[in-house]
């Protein structure tokens, strides 16, 4: 097992906003990035009656996305997920040194 830090936030909030569960339930979307953890590897959560398990937890840099990566977001590039992170933060810049949490998961 891998030593993870403590969760800063509960399972139940790692994926919240209509358009990001409409991918998960389309099979679109397999990966959720947070500044936190939300989920450790084998905890399962549901969407609309729907169960999924995380079945990876790891950090990595902004800077090691790339559209495979924006992709398994549910977006159709980089570019695409770039945008719409920005705009979601107002203020906040793209720091390609800045560390997230990868929650990966897949319907069960």
């Amino acid at each position: 097992m891998t030593d993870y830090p403590e969760k800063t936030c509960e399972i139940d909030s790692l994926v919240t906003h209509k358009r990001l569960v409409d991918a998960v339930l389309e099979g679109r979307k397999t990966q959720q990035r947070r500044n936190g953890v939300y989920a450790y590897p084998g905890e399962r959560f549901d969407l609309q009656g729907k169960t999924f398990e995380v079945t990876g937890l790891f950090r990595e840099s902004l800077a090691d996305m790339d559209d495979a990566a924006a992709q398994a977001e549910g977006y159709p590039s980089l570019a695409m997920y770039k945008d719409l992170i920005l705009r979601m933060h107002k203020g906040m810049e793209w720091d390609g040194t800045a560390k997230v949490w990868v929650h990966e998961f897949k319907a069960v």
